[in-house]
């Protein structure tokens, strides 16, 4: 992995508005809902229901709104039936988009997908079209108050991440997908806050972008992200920040 996006940034302080506006309450129960019928309902022997639900937790998400999904997954009450898919595009200047999507319909979503390509500059992709440009890594970001860097390199690798990384302003933590829900844990115990945490599709080269480009790019991200079905999405583009500042201004 080569580079670094200042959309990782971007993001985590997109964070707290996102909640806000209670979309992140549809993703979350989403996402309860379909790890629980992955994984079984019992929080201590399913890693990725527990974290979602901690995620949730945090959100102030209300404890019966989280039970009644877990029983929706489990079959314990009846509900939609939901199916992951993922889609594949490019945007602006090339870039690799890769979207992970939570559906009821598919056809009604990938159709709005690819308008949403269509209206800023990108077009779909067959499946595989852009995955192998990226490896799929767990991802945590700790801020740099919670501890110097040397103390939380020791602290992550003994955990059992691979990587760790000075962003500027956060401490970026890469592991294994096997190993993140281990060291989530681990860093929670600590007492460290996250800025940032999910299994990520982390790009291995970066496209840089500028100009109509870069605001095409930053309107096709916020428009994917906005999707109802859209859990995550990755995308293998930088703007520098000066070019980020020109854009918000």
């Amino acid at each position: 992995m080569s580079g670094h996006s200042k959309w990782h940034s971007i993001k985590h302080k997109k964070a707290a508005t996102d909640s806000k506006r209670g979309r992140i309450f549809t993703r979350l129960l989403k996402e309860i809902t379909v790890a629980a019928r992955m994984g079984g309902g019992d929080l201590d022997s399913n890693s990725r229901l527990r974290t979602v639900v901690n995620t949730a937790k945090a959100a102030n998400m209300p404890a019966d709104n989280i039970k009644r999904a877990i029983q929706r997954g489990t079959g314990e009450l009846p509900g939609v039936s939901y199916e992951e898919v993922t889609y594949e595009g490019y945007g602006p200047g090339g870039v690799a988009v890769y979207c992970d999507v939570v559906t009821d319909n598919k056809n009604r979503t990938v159709a709005e997908i690819r308008h949403l390509f269509s209206r800023y500059g990108g077009n779909m992709g067959e499946s595989g079209s852009v995955a192998w440009m990226f490896q799929k890594k767990g991802y945590l970001v700790v801020e740099k108050a919670s501890k110097t860097e040397d103390e939380l390199m020791e602290l992550v690798l003994e955990a059992g991440a691979d990587d760790m990384r000075d962003d500027g302003e956060n401490f970026e933590v890469f592991t294994a997908p096997e190993s993140f829900y281990a060291v989530k844990e681990e860093l929670e115990k600590k007492a460290l806050k996250l800025a940032a945490s999910e299994i990520a599709m982390v790009p291995q080269n970066y496209i840089q972008l500028e100009g109509k480009s870069a605001q095409s790019m930053l309107k096709l991200m916020e428009a994917l992200e906005e999707h109802e079905d859209v859990q995550h999405v990755w995308a293998n583009f930088d703007i520098s920040p000066a070019e980020m500042e020109a854009i918000n201004t």
